[in-house]
């Protein structure tokens, strides 16, 4: 049976239509969820992808954390359900608890859209198993606070446990120890900051390195 990846979309979501074209291509069945719905429709998988939801007021993530289906997805991750948050959805998975640390703005405080290579320092999560570790993936970045940030006592634990996902090799952004991605205690929800749908063909990105997330997904799911 084919494996179900659900995207949500909420106001000012960008890049929705982008990490369902990356579940189709991987070879899963893209399915929308909607952000006032709570229901996830039997999904195997949900990705909370990228985009400004609800302007960034507040804190960027904030308000998108409290809506109806962030509810769902927070009782089927702690289920183990795998969870990826791209970008503003790293940033919503901080807010709603399941990802330690925040993303704040940018060292030199200006918006940056660059392709970067990130370093996978995990290949033992659910959305990392068709990396070798240590290796490096070319993706596009594309964020104003996308700068990982936690107190000292939660870089040490993440670190010691091996929770550090992905590591830029530029840090252009500042974030404490190049973190550009990070992973609960199971493995199974991750967070990073660029964007791995924007990397799933050369005619549109800069390689087709993203496509493993998905593709990793996909064999979580299915074993």
């Amino acid at each position: 049976m084919t494996a179900s990846i659900g995207v949500i979309t909420f106001p000012g979501t960008l890049d929705d239509v982008d990490a369902l074209r990356a579940v189709r291509l991987a070879g899963a069945e893209p399915i929308e969820l909607w952000h006032a719905d709570s229901d996830l429709t039997g999904v195997d998988a949900v990705v909370v992808p990228g985009g400004f939801s609800y302007g960034d007021y507040l804190r960027s993530g904030a308000i998108a954390a409290q809506a109806p289906m962030m509810g769902a997805v927070i009782e089927a991750a702690k289920k183990g359900m795998p969870v990826l948050g791209i970008c503003n959805g790293f940033q919503i998975l901080t807010e709603a608890g399941l990802l330690p640390g925040a993303l704040t703005r940018n060292q030199n405080l200006l918006f940056h859209c660059i392709d970067t290579y990130l370093t996978v320092e995990s290949n033992t999560t659910a959305w990392t198993s068709a990396f070798e570790s240590g290796s490096k993936i070319l993706v596009p970045a594309k964020h104003g606070e996308g700068r990982f940030q936690a107190d000292p006592e939660t870089i040490e634990r993440l670190e010691g446990e091996g929770r550090v996902v992905f590591r830029y090799t530029d840090n252009f952004n500042g974030s404490i120890n190049s973190i550009a991605g990070v992973t609960n205690d199971t493995g199974r929800i991750v967070g990073l900051m660029p964007h791995p749908e924007h990397a799933i063909e050369t005619l549109t990105g800069p390689s087709t390195d993203g496509l493993g997330l998905f593709l990793s997904a996909i064999s979580s799911i299915g074993a």
